[in-house]
């Protein structure tokens, strides 16, 4: 037995009493439970108006983890529970001056929306303690054990990023794709028109470069629609997760490709649906501004998420019943399995 195979099993089942399992996911999602219990109305589920998110990481903490044999030291334990300390610190004192730091801050670096450069932070250092946590926790290969969690958190802060500096239609490269949803929103909503529920009288929907106007039983509506809101950072969150997630999957390149690829189709047309619901939304509902707001503030998280956990199942599900049917071909064909030297 190598040395390194004996110091793995002379590993703790057991950190302080308690399972290391559990102890490693109590750690990792402590600063998440601290700003869920300390600031209960900041878990806003828009993307760029609160610290939702961090619901959504824990969870994609808790499903990777959950049900995983995990043995670690317990000095790398006292390690990690320091720094979980030292995010935690700061959490507390974001309202205690640092915030406002933060903000006045803004200006030196050019920033253009305030409230995505404050929130950025949030995912910033919650992104970096993840990643390094589970460094220290489980070695170079950690991305192979956990990746899902810290990813999305450093994707958010991404799109929070580019969302501080370039809004609105500033960044060309992701603005492009606007002006096809809109077309393909406008015909969408004009076949329900015709075939399916009567909206309104005249043209229900009108697209012209990236702006909507709506005529509806509600009245008129319109609006300008920029790169965020046409799920941009929904496909960008989707392929940093996907991509992980596909990583640490031992199946050839074709199939990774192939699943990678659906699940592009599958985002793209979630964005729509997006759409197609916040028009339905000023048509038949309310032109209200501030309600269709709230409305939009958690539309897209609602409908991505869960298309994401869903997606995400049904490859494991996929790849495992491919992986049983494998086993019992080689069981009933030995001949056809590669033999060994």
């Amino acid at each position: 037995m190598t040395e390194e195979n004996q110091g793995r099993r002379n590993l703790p089942d057991r950190i302080f009493g308690l399972n290391s399992n559990i102890a490693v996911i109590l750690i990792l999602v402590a600063p998440i439970v601290f700003t869920i219990i300390a600031y209960p109305d900041t878990l806003n589920l828009s993307w760029n108006q609160g610290r939702g998110g961090f619901l959504f990481a824990l969870a994609f903490i808790f499903a990777e983890l959950w049900g995983l044999k995990l043995n670690v030291q317990s000095k790398r334990y006292l390690i990690v529970i320091g720094l979980s300390v030292a995010v935690i610190g700061y959490f507390i004192v974001l309202p205690l001056g640092v915030r406002e730091w933060i903000i006045s801050s803004a200006p030196d670096f050019r920033v253009n929306l305030i409230y995505s450069w404050t929130w950025m932070w949030d995912f910033v250092i919650m992104g970096l303690y993840v990643i390094c946590t589970e460094f220290i926790l489980f070695g170079k290969c950690w991305y192979k054990l956990a990746s899902a969690g810290a990813i999305y958190l450093a994707g958010s802060a991404l799109i929070l990023f580019l969302d501080a500096f370039f809004p609105y239609d500033s960044l060309g490269l992701l603005q492009f794709i606007v002006p096809s949803y809109l077309q393909a929103d406008q015909l969408v909503i004009q076949y329900i028109q015709h075939n399916i529920l009567h909206l309104g009288s005249g043209i229900p929907a009108a697209a012209h470069g990236n702006l909507l106007v709506l005529n509806g039983l509600r009245g008129h509506f319109a609006l300008k629609v920029f790169w965020p809101s046409a799920g941009v950072q929904s496909m960008i969150i989707y392929s940093l997760v996907m991509l992980a997630f596909l990583l640490k999957m031992n199946i050839p390149e074709g199939r990774k490709a192939i699943y990678f690829g659906v699940g592009v189709i599958g985002t793209a047309l979630i964005n729509l649906v997006r759409i197609i619901s916040l028009s339905l939304f000023a048509l038949l509902i309310t032109t209200n501004v501030a309600q269709w707001e709230t409305f939009h503030s958690v539309a897209g998280e609602i409908m991505f998420l869960p298309w994401l956990g869903i997606y995400l199942a049904a490859v494991i599900f996929i790849e495992g019943k491919r992986m049983k049917t494998d086993k019992k071909h080689a069981a009933h064909n030995p001949s056809s399995s590669p033999q060994s030297s």
